[in-house]
């Protein structure tokens, strides 16, 4: 039996195997998903306020950035199905620098404060080593972003660099944006 939310409505944290998180699991996305991310992904990448990807992009270059360019994407969701929320996983640079992976993650309005993005960053870091990475790398964290920025904190992500004026938030012009980094294999390079 899944576990209920605490009465903060956090999912509990309770693991049965490595996808199932209580109330959600997350697995890895398939063709039949996209209309339910494309729900999720859409308003925020319109909003302007945390992704760099033009606030008009179309579905078709949305698929293929979201979907078709990481090397895996996977899609968090309630026991009924619903998509609670997504995030990709792909190498940060390509041949020398391809053992360090960039990530992005996105929560459904609904399901946000529930302890969603939470769960899919512990996920992303396991499937990131069983893929072979060695190191996590966010390259632009927008400043205002408060909550990702404590989230990834939380996680044991530094911010090793600043960006000045980096990224043109759609209501506050140009802000900071940071570089976030995080080894994930013990014991050194």
């Amino acid at each position: 039996m899944p576990a209920a939310p605490d009465e903060a409505g956090a999912l509990r944290k309770e693991h049965r195997g490595t996808r199932d998180h209580g109330m959600m699991r997350i697995r890895l996305c398939n063709d039949l998903d996209w209309p339910q991310l494309w729900a999720i992904l859409e308003p925020v990448f319109r909003a302007g306020e945390t992704y760099a990807f033009a606030p008009d992009i179309g579905e078709d270059e949305a698929r293929r950035v979201w979907m078709e360019e990481p090397s895996a994407t996977y899609i968090a969701e309630a026991p009924d199905g619903r998509a609670l929320g997504t995030y990709f996983i792909k190498p940060n640079q390509p041949g020398l620098g391809s053992h360090v992976c960039n990530c992005g993650y996105v929560v459904g309005e609904r399901a946000r404060g529930r302890g969603v993005a939470s769960l899919m960053c512990e996920h992303s870091q396991e499937e990131a080593v069983r893929l072979g990475f060695r190191a996590m790398q966010y390259n632009l964290v927008v400043a205002t972003n408060e909550g990702a920025i404590r989230l990834w904190r939380r996680h044991g992500f530094e911010i090793v660099g600043r960006l000045p004026g980096a990224f043109r938030h759609l209501r506050f012009g140009y802000v900071d944006a940071f570089v976030m980094y995080k080894q994930l294999v013990p014991g050194g390079w």
